[in-house]
């Protein structure tokens, strides 16, 4: 049963986003904070976010945007309620189901704490909000944060990436890439077996080369990102440029940007291209793509994910939870280079000028 009334009749004069990562997520609430903005440009936002996440969006006009480092332990925590001393706010976002976010708002006062409901509430979370935010009918994740903006009495909200990137991060993306057709491949996600082969990406960069693109690497400095940068060369024909450990986040979002198309597992990149516009070839097998795909790219998606978890668990996808993750650490493999060539080709129809995104 829904709430019969929005907690705010009027908008309020201060509200408090909770999310401290990762950065898929943290693009999500973004989106958030941006339909928040558009229909409330009068309350005052504040962001609690992660260090690294911090970097990213340091620039986000009209929040303010609170650096949180996990690494510093108890410390962190300290830093942060000393920050926030004396302040109240009309109400906490906490959009994190994780005891880490949830230890947070022991020392974030707040008129009302909205969390998610039982369903969604892992960690303990609910123990620590006072008011739930029922899950809506789309899986989603993007979509179960707005519904805390029509939880709040935003009627339509209408997620918004307003995130300015810096000029001279947009500049040295110019130069980098040029004007060629770009296809940037953000291959490694955080966890190993979110990543495809190295063969699998070396077909569809030879197949992209082929086709006039100019193809470029990226990723973080990690061993296991660099590692599969190198492999991946080692197996391509056609020797695509290599940035991975090149960029810092804003970088690597205005390299976003700039290209083409991004072809990416379910790791952050896929979400960074969704606030530039740039579409995205997104691989998926563990995850409900419909779940945690690009938003606005999830036609471009490939996806074994309900042959694998069908098979895994013997049931109908439609008979489980949309949060229900596959176990197969090898489910990657069984994507074949045929077809995420067949997606590429797919996307090249729709496009006139390769080098032009379609919002351009």
């Amino acid at each position: 049963m829904r709430h019969a009334m929005p907690l705010f009749q009027t908008p309020p004069r201060t509200l408090c986003i909770l999310r401290l990562s990762a950065i898929g997520d943290c693009c999500h609430a973004l989106a958030l904070i941006g339909a928040i903005r558009h229909a409330w440009p009068e309350t005052r936002i504040t962001w609690i976010v992660g260090k690294l996440e911090a970097s990213l969006f340091a620039n986000l006009p009209g929040v303010e945007v609170i650096p949180f480092d996990k690494k510093e332990g108890w410390q962190g925590y300290r830093k942060l309620w000393q920050q926030l001393k004396g302040r109240r706010f009309d109400a906490l976002l906490h959009l994190q189901a994780a005891l880490r976010a949830s230890i947070a708002t022991l020392g974030i006062r707040a008129e009302v704490k909205l969390g998610f409901d039982r369903a969604r509430a892992n960690d303990g979370q609910w123990l620590f909000t006072n008011h739930k935010v029922l899950s809506p009918s789309s899986p989603h994740v993007l979509d179960g944060f707005l519904a805390f903006a029509r939880e709040l009495g935003i009627t339509d909200p209408q997620p918004s990436w307003d995130l300015p990137i810096a000029p001279q991060d947009r500049a040295w993306a110019r130069e980098t890439l040029g004007s060629k057709p770009t296809l940037l491949i953000c291959a490694a996600a955080s966890k190993a077996f979110k990543n495809w082969t190295a063969e699998g990406y070396a077909a569809l960069a030879d197949h992209a080369a082929e086709r006039g693109f100019q193809v470029f690497l990226c990723g973080g400095p990690a061993r296991l990102e660099r590692d599969l940068a190198q492999a991946i060369a080692t197996h391509c024909r056609i020797p695509p440029g290599n940035l991975v450990g090149q960029t810092r986040l804003p970088q690597l979002l205005a390299l976003i940007a700039e290209a083409s198309l991004v072809l990416s597992p379910d790791t952050g990149p896929a979400h960074m291209a969704t606030i530039t516009g740039t579409p995205v070839l997104g691989l998926y097998a563990h995850h409900n793509p419909e779940r945690t795909g690009p938003y606005h790219s999830r036609q471009w998606v490939v996806s074994v994910y309900r042959e694998c978890i069908e098979r895994e668990t013997g049931r109908p996808l439609e008979q489980l939870d949309w949060r229900t993750r596959l176990k197969d650490p090898d489910a990657m493999k069984q994507i074949t280079p045929e077809r995420v060539i067949e997606r590429f080709d797919a996307w090249l129809k729709t496009q006139e000028n390769p080098s032009t995104k379609p919002n351009e």
